[in-house]
């Protein structure tokens, strides 16, 4: 397994009351495999993604992501886990405004101590890989949404992760633009990358090998496609 939860819990403090968020989640997730994670607002999927992404520690219960106890981690760890194992993909895309197309995907590289020559060439043919080659000198404010988050997609996958994680992908864009993307999340998928994407849209997780419901901090249901393809 890729990742392994079991019997994860976690809870916040709102001043001296204890509120639990998620409860008792066991969820495994093979090398390869593409996920959807389905759920009302504030059923505690966003806490499960902050979970997963390592952007978060559970209160109790076990995350083995890669073979490694996420619990034990030390924040510098997290950052590095977060780097080298995991790419992000959000609704808003969070690129820097200043940079360009180019500079925004090599980023990661960057953090990850690639040297400058090695970094445009890896981020130029991510850009190209999403369709978006001849406009890698272009600033977000230049570019429409769903080039914005091709953009940002490109720069999940430069640094070749283990786990592409996505909340909400298709959330801003139109129909067309949100298409475009979820081609590109398939393509991906088909070659080996693992995927889970949380989303409102059933469209979106249709393109999913399998979806989990999520509900007051439960999973209520796991629905695994017969044929295992879209």
């Amino acid at each position: 397994m890729l990742l392994e939860m079991t019997d994860i819990c976690k809870d916040y403090m709102q001043g001296k009351l204890v509120v639990p968020v998620l409860k008792h989640i066991s969820l495994q997730v093979a090398e390869g495999d593409y996920l959807a994670i389905m759920g009302p607002s504030g059923s505690g999927k966003t806490t499960l993604m902050n979970m997963i992404g390592c952007l978060d520690v559970p209160t109790s219960g076990t995350y083995l992501l890669d073979g490694e106890n996420i619990a034990e981690c030390s924040d510098n760890r997290l950052a590095e886990v977060r780097n080298k194992k995991i790419g992000f993909v959000f609704q808003n895309f969070y690129l820097l405004p200043k940079m360009t197309a180019l500079d925004n995907v090599a980023l990661p590289l960057l953090y990850a101590g690639i040297g400058k020559q090695e970094r445009r060439e890896r981020a130029a043919a991510a850009l190209e890989a999403v369709g978006l080659g001849e406009r890698k000198d272009f600033r977000p404010n230049q570019l429409s949404g769903g080039q914005c988050q091709r953009v940002a997609l490109a720069r999940a996958v430069v640094g070749g992760p283990r786990l592409l994680l996505a909340d909400e992908p298709t959330g801003a864009l139109d129909t067309a633009a949100g298409d475009q993307v979820m081609e590109i999340f398939s393509s991906l998928h088909s070659q080996g990358v693992t995927i889970i994407v949380i989303t409102h849209e059933q469209a979106v997780a249709d393109h999913a090998a399998s979806t989990i419901h999520i509900r007051d901090g439960r999973i209520t249901e796991h629905l695994q496609k017969e044929d295992g393809n879209e």
